[in-house]
């Protein structure tokens, strides 16, 4: 069985949708079509029975109101009959008869009355009318006289005549006359007289669509609703398909570029095209995976820096044995003093690479400091290699704020004094003998932050601008040519960086006034402070 892809479930469920929608549309056209079939024939038929609004006009306007046609179902007979003279009369007459009177006996051969003048013609037969309407000519013209009633019966009074469905109504739509049907859906044709409608015929519509010609008109066009939601189905399934494959496209080459990526091929990119939300997912792709294939590429340098590093001392450690193994050298207290240095020196790099690989906030002891006490004992630690280097250093800010007010941070004082440490060890470390270091603070109270800022400003040499950014990665040397036993292991920074944000704080390089370089070093106070 295939999967069932995300796409292939969209498209299922818009498959399904489209299914629902066409069969609700042929079902309900269909309803429609049956229901207002009936409405439409009869707003036809009303039509062609504009000669009957015509005797109705002129009965009002012999009578100026509908008071003698109202329940009066014989007049309203003869005006069916077209015998408007005997309903104005309002007795019967010799042409009282069943038929218009345009059904006279007719002489052979022509279309008139026998006996009548050619400007006395009957009115001229409509070309289309419905079954049942007057207009038929329903004798043969070979009868010279017109048979009893009983002979021919007259189609109006058949059951499914027009006729039965038909009625006056006054110009409030009060029925004056006629069958009784519902006036919400009967047709109308309003009867004018001038510019004011005095009334209507209205005609109700068909009560079922019962003949071969009704129920063979409903088949045919109800093929052609089902046909025409059918080719929209096949269209509509045909676009979902291509749309779901072109929307999905970018997440199947996402999931192939995820399941590179697991296999260890960082530089996997994906195409972006667009800006909708998978544009943007596939450029957050894009940069996951460049940021993955920089942290393996650092950790393989890091790797390599390390090895390096360790193999430095230990190959010196070795020569040094060697050479003792040799007899080239003898032990003395001079070659114990060389080897105990390297074995320092190995100790130290291994304490470093520990340091900056763990999380300093998982093991701080964080109690109240005196950050500036600390510094005074880091600088009075190292105030003689400073002294030997011919470095200046101007604490004269420390002094002065440490003698007024006390800053107290929450922290931990060894990891602090050991960034103390780090940050003029790299100044002793790179600045040039007869240079300077000053170091400015600056206490910021609740309004402007509430914190401690440090400033350890040095001498030339400085650092380039496109190094300043990595000074504070693991192994990272700015200067290349300098010696390692001058530069140290190169994981100072990175150990200070990591210390300080465990303690909430910052620390940020950048180029110094004096010519070297400026650290700028972030602690929060304590609330108590």
């Amino acid at each position: 069985m295939p999967r069932l892809t995300l796409s292939r479930k969209i498209f299922l469920a818009l498959a399904a949708l489209l299914v629902v929608l066409l069969l609700s549309f042929v079902g309900f056209s269909i309803i429609a079509l049956q229901r207002g079939l009936g409405a439409y024939v009869a707003e036809i038929e009303i039509r062609r029975m504009d000669w009957l609004s015509q005797l109705l006009l002129k009965h009002y306007a012999a009578n100026g109101d509908w008071k003698k046609l109202r329940d009066n179902d014989e007049a309203w007979h003869r005006l069916r009959m077209g015998q408007l003279a005997g309903v104005l009369d309002g007795a019967a007459s010799p042409d009282d008869r069943r038929l218009p009177p345009w059904y006279e006996r007719r002489a052979p051969g022509t279309g008139r009355l026998e006996g009548d003048a050619d400007n006395g013609a009957p009115p001229a037969l409509p070309s289309s009318s419905p079954a049942g309407s007057p207009q038929l000519d329903l004798l043969p013209r070979r009868f010279s006289m017109p048979p009893p009633p009983w002979f021919f019966p007259d189609p109006r009074g058949a059951a499914d005549s027009i006729y039965q469905r038909l009625a006056v109504l006054d110009a409030q739509g009060a029925l004056v006359v006629g069958a009784s049907i519902d006036l919400e859906n009967a047709a109308r044709m309003p009867i004018r007289r001038g510019r004011s409608v005095v009334g209507y015929l209205a005609l109700a519509p068909m009560e079922g669509l019962e003949s071969e010609a009704d129920r063979a008109f409903i088949a045919r066009q109800s093929g052609v609703i089902a046909l025409t939601g059918l080719c929209g189905l096949a269209f509509a399934l045909v676009l979902s398909w291509l749309l779901a494959r072109r929307w999905f496209k970018p997440i199947d080459a996402l999931t192939q570029a995820a399941q590179d990526v697991a296999r260890g091929r960082l530089s996997t990119r994906v195409a972006v095209h667009g800006s909708d939300e998978l544009a943007l997912l596939g450029k957050t792709f894009n940069d996951m995976a460049q940021r993955l294939d920089k942290v393996e590429a650092s950790r393989r340098a890091w790797l390599a820096d390390a090895a390096h590093e360790l193999r430095t001392p230990l190959a010196a450690m070795r020569a040094e044995i060697e050479a003792l193994q040799d007899g080239v050298r003898t032990f003395d207290e001079r070659t114990a003093l060389r080897m105990h240095r390297q074995v320092i020196r190995l100790g130290q790099l291994v304490d470093d690479l520990r340091s900056s690989m763990r999380e300093p906030q998982n093991d701080l002891l964080t109690t109240a400091v005196f950050p500036l006490t600390l510094l005074k004992e880091a600088l009075d630690h190292t105030r003689d290699r400073f002294a030997q280097r011919g470095i200046a250093v101007d604490r004269e800010a420390i002094d002065r704020i440490a003698a007024s007010a006390q800053p107290v941070i929450d922290g931990d004082a060894h990891r602090l004094h050991q960034v103390f440490m780090n940050l003029l060890e790299n100044t002793l470390a790179y600045t040039d003998a007869g240079g300077r270091l000053r170091i400015d603070v600056t206490i910021e109270g609740a309004w402007t932050g509430n914190c401690l800022t440090l400033l350890f400003n040095d001498s030339a040499p400085g650092v380039s601008e496109e190094e300043i950014p990595r000074l504070f990665d693991r192994l990272f040397r700015g200067e290349t040519s300098r010696s390692r036993a001058l530069g140290g292991s190169g994981l100072g920074l990175s150990i200070c960086r990591a210390t300080i944000e465990a303690h909430g704080g910052s620390i940020e390089a950048a180029p110094s006034p004096l010519g070297g370089l400026r650290m700028t070093l972030t602690l929060p106070l304590a609330a108590s402070a």
